[in-house]
């Protein structure tokens, strides 16, 4: 059995978006299905703008409505990252790669 060892986390932060079919996921993963992490609370603020900007550039540029455009569920969580790559959250749930 292999032990992981707490020590060697690192703090992070992740976006999590609700759904209606998963409950709340993470708002993005990488290419290997773990959630996308941030260093700071800012990046992942930073993260969350710009895809606030595009939502209203594609309302003024009328490809999406206003409602839509300034709508935005999403919410920074703040979390640990372990050597594997695995997540847990400060409500001490444990996130791995997503199931494509």
């Amino acid at each position: 059995m292999v032990q992981i060892d707490t020590d060697a986390s690192k703090p992070a932060f992740i976006i999590l978006t609700p759904t209606l079919c998963e409950g709340t996921v993470p708002a993005w993963c990488d290419e290997h299905g773990f959630p996308v992490t941030y260093e700071t609370e800012r990046e992942a603020q930073l993260e969350i703008a710009t895809m606030m900007r595009e939502k209203l550039q594609q309302f003024i540029g009328g490809e999406r409505d206003f409602e839509d455009a300034i709508s935005c569920d999403d919410f920074i969580v703040a979390v640990n990252v372990f050597p594997d790559r695995s997540i847990t959250l400060e409500s001490g749930q444990t996130l791995g790669p997503r199931q494509p």
